[in-house]
């Protein structure tokens, strides 16, 4: 069996060649960035740092996004990989069953993560999710998606289910109310939170200067 040292130099190996030409924000660098924020914040908690590092090098291996929605399409593949290369079936488990679990699935969706080393992955991930780079990130997506950047006459939605906001189809400005805004609020560690207060305070900044230069009103 592999060691976890050489299974997370092999998952790193293998989503930065399967990340090549990705142009709509999910590329290597964004796990690249997940992966040392979730080194971070482990730092204060009680987990097991493998599992850590390969959740997080792991997460987006099939993101639900470009597989119809498909939200076991991630998990599935996070297994096959891990057990291809050499892991424990249990660790292979544990790692497939963060990945299964780690996207946001709307604002009325609660989070479903029972483990620590999740909760410590799932708050790396919204991190890249939250600030300038999240703002970068969520118009590089929606450029890719084909969607407006605005559109007064599209309002958000507050998703009740994850069939709803996997579904959706807003303009790129409607994410951050139905998403982007809610993440400092389901930080899970000390860590995370810290860094989103200020993240979130820049995002909110953003959406306010961005309707009064709309509007014409800067």
């Amino acid at each position: 069996m592999a060691t976890g040292e050489e299974l997370i130099a092999a998952a790193a190996a293998h989503i930065r060649a399967q990340s090549v030409g990705e142009g709509s924000g999910h590329d290597w660098w964004h796990v690249h960035r997940v992966w040392q924020n979730a080194r971070l914040i482990a730092r204060g908690e009680d987990v097991d740092p493998v599992v850590v590092e390969l959740a997080a090098l792991l997460h987006d291996i099939a993101d639900w996004k470009f597989h119809d929605g498909d939200l076991d399409a991630g998990p599935r593949a996070a297994r096959a990989w891990l057990l291809d290369a050499g892991a424990e079936p249990a660790l292979a488990d544990r790692v497939a069953d963060i990945v299964g679990r780690v996207s946001y699935k709307g604002a009325g969706v609660p989070d479903d993560m029972p483990s620590l080393e999740g909760r410590v992955v799932q708050d790396a991930d919204r991190l890249d999710a939250m600030g300038a780079i999240g703002i970068g990130r969520a118009f590089a997506y929606g450029g890719h998606a084909g969607r407006l950047m605005y559109d007064p006459d599209d309002p958000p939605v507050l998703h009740d289910t994850a069939e709803a906001y996997v579904s959706s189809s807003g303009a790129t400005l409607n994410h951050f109310p139905e998403k982007l805004l809610l993440l400092r609020d389901r930080m899970h560690t000390a860590t995370g939170r810290r860094i989103a207060d200020e993240r979130h305070a820049f995002m909110e900044a953003f959406v306010e200067r961005f309707l009064d230069e709309w509007q014409g009103e800067a």
